[in-house]
């Protein structure tokens, strides 16, 4: 039985995905909100060569393991816990530890791929859309993957222009159109995330 309601917010690498997903709970408060980010369903690709990972395409909907996403999502809304995968994203490996995640009664799911993915939107009471300039996405993505996960300048434009754009268009943009509710501008439209926060909270009174 369903005992929680899931919130499902994609766009582009760097769109603003989890700025809003953060806002959100910052109205709602933390201890209502589980937050579940697609990123951690990485492949584990511990059992190949290291140069081999990094040529990998993990812009494409193979390169995560979307049936566990959705079995712990069913999970979680059935009010249970879950081991929650780690990923580690300089080796492309998982980590041999999960972390402990409860329940709550709202679960976000922030993704690029999650409304492009059929058994992760069945699941969902809000698809959301985060429509940011392929521009802007890159830049943000530029900063974060130099700063946060040790990647040199070179490495994230390659990369950029091999997969993470081309795979924008074919599979990720295309997905918008399963979304209720598009965001444009992310994070900065204050008047979006206040529709939505009204929308969930009353989704809230009916569970």
């Amino acid at each position: 039985m369903k005992k929680g309601i899931l919130i499902g917010i994609s766009g582009a690498s760097g769109s603003g995905k989890t700025l809003i997903a953060n806002t959100i709970i910052s109205h709602l408060g933390s201890s209502r909100v589980t937050m579940m980010q697609e990123d951690s369903y990485y492949k584990d690709l511990s059992d190949i060569p290291f140069d081999e990972r990094t040529g990998r395409n993990f812009d494409h909907p193979d390169a995560f393991d979307h049936e566990l996403l959705a079995k712990h999502i069913s999970e979680l809304l059935e009010g249970k816990t879950i081991s929650h995968p780690v990923y580690d994203y300089k080796t492309h490996s998982r980590l041999k530890e999960t972390q402990t995640v409860g329940p709550h009664k709202i679960v976000i799911l922030d993704g690029i791929l999650i409304l492009n993915e059929p058994s992760l939107r069945e699941l969902m009471d809000i698809c959301v859309f985060v429509d940011t300039s392929p521009d802007i996405c890159f830049i943000r993505r530029l900063e974060r993957d130099i700063k946060e996960r040790g990647r040199s300048v070179d490495s994230v434009i390659k990369q950029y222009m091999e997969t993470v754009r081309p795979m924008y268009f074919q599979f990720i943009e295309p997905s918008k159109r399963y979304a209720d509710i598009i965001i444009p501008r992310g994070g900065k439209n204050l008047v979006a995330i206040d529709i939505l926060t009204t929308k969930i909270k009353d989704l809230l009174k009916a569970i």
